[in-house]
């Protein structure tokens, strides 16, 4: 089920084969029945009679199978021995049983199986609650997963988009739910739970499109934190306008990377370890602690380097921080543990 919803805790049972197998896999068995009547009859020709011209051929022995198994049968042809009587009560009955139950059966089982995947898919939905939402899933869209794992976030708290079915089966192999479809359209982003989501990570691979699935996002959810990627420094304004609270420029960010790595590899280096959470120093974002209102950012807990206030980041030496309030979210470089 490519449009399905899949991850850990939440991982749809795969049939162990595809509808269409499994229609093919039935008429097959269904034909198999047929040609067995057809040989029961053809074997004994001379024990039926055609009421038309009271000879039976081969052609009226094809004729009089497919009429017996798939219905009653009509009575122009009967069996007229005692032996292909017998026949008839214990194979051509059964088989017509057999037969029925095949093409019954199958419709059973597809609406059975598609009643209980729609159950599962709407079960799920209903539990979803403050999960994140990748939409895209590239190079940076798993890179951004990676970086939510390291931060202790569960695989069933992550749901992927991306309009590649290969993409979505490589997410589910890797133990996400996954949407394949056109996420600029608000349907495909409402499977996905995108009115309950907390988080909103666009990684796709053009800025139009960026923008305009960050727009739907944003028109469904008004609340979420969108996170967007994209290539063109021009095109951040565009996307912020879009709704995004964050946009990350990927080409001018590589730049100067290669600009800073070029004068001094130390820093780049530094940049570098701060980016990869959980190996080195990291970069963390907290709540003030009540005993460090009041102090300044020296006198916190931790190396403090730039305070969230009112929305706007400061830096720990802006004089507007020289006393860390009730509210302020520091932003705090965290020393390796052991």
């Amino acid at each position: 089920m490519q449009d399905d919803l899949r991850g850990t805790g939440v991982r749809l049972p795969a049939p162990s084969l595809s509808p269409i197998r499994a229609v093919l896999r039935r008429i097959v068995y269904a034909c198999a029945a047929l040609g067995l009547v057809f040989l029961l009859v053809a074997l004994d020709l001379d024990g039926y009679k055609d009421s038309y011209d009271g000879k039976v051929s081969l052609l009226d022995a094809l004729y009089y199978a497919t009429v017996t198994v798939s219905t009653t049968g009509y009575g122009d042809i009967t069996p007229v021995t005692p032996l292909a009587r017998t026949v008839n009560i214990l194979a051509v009955t059964p088989l017509r049983i057999v037969f029925l139950v095949i093409l019954v059966g199958t419709t059973l089982e597809v609406l059975t199986r598609r009643t209980r995947e729609i159950f599962l898919i709407d079960r799920w939905r209903s539990r979803l609650r403050d999960h994140t939402v990748i939409i895209g899933y590239g190079t940076k869209g798993r890179a951004a997963i990676r970086t939510l794992l390291e931060n202790e976030r569960d695989k069933e708290s992550i749901v992927v988009i991306d309009p590649r079915a290969e993409a979505i089966e490589e997410a589910n192999a890797d133990g996400f739910a996954g949407v394949v479809g056109d996420a600029t359209r608000s349907e495909v982003q409402n499977r996905a739970g995108v009115r309950q989501a907390s988080e909103i990570i666009v990684a796709t691979q053009r800025d139009d499109t960026t923008a305009l699935v960050t727009l739907t996002a944003r028109q469904l959810n008004k609340t979420a934190t969108i996170v967007a990627a994209v290539r063109e420094a021009e095109n951040d304004p565009l996307v912020r306008q879009s709704g995004a609270d964050v946009v990350i420029t990927s080409s001018d960010a590589a730049g100067r990377m290669l600009g800073v790595a070029t004068q001094s590899p130390a820093v780049s280096a530094l940049i570098e370890d701060f980016l990869a959470y959980g190996k080195g120093l990291d970069l963390a974002e907290r709540p003030v602690q009540p005993h460090e209102v009041g102090r300044s950012p020296s006198q916190c807990d931790g190396v403090v380097i730039a305070v969230v206030r009112d929305g706007r980041i400061l830096t720990y030496a802006d004089e507007e921080v020289s006393s860390i309030r009730e509210g302020d979210r520091l932003v705090v470089v965290n020393a390796p543990q052991g």
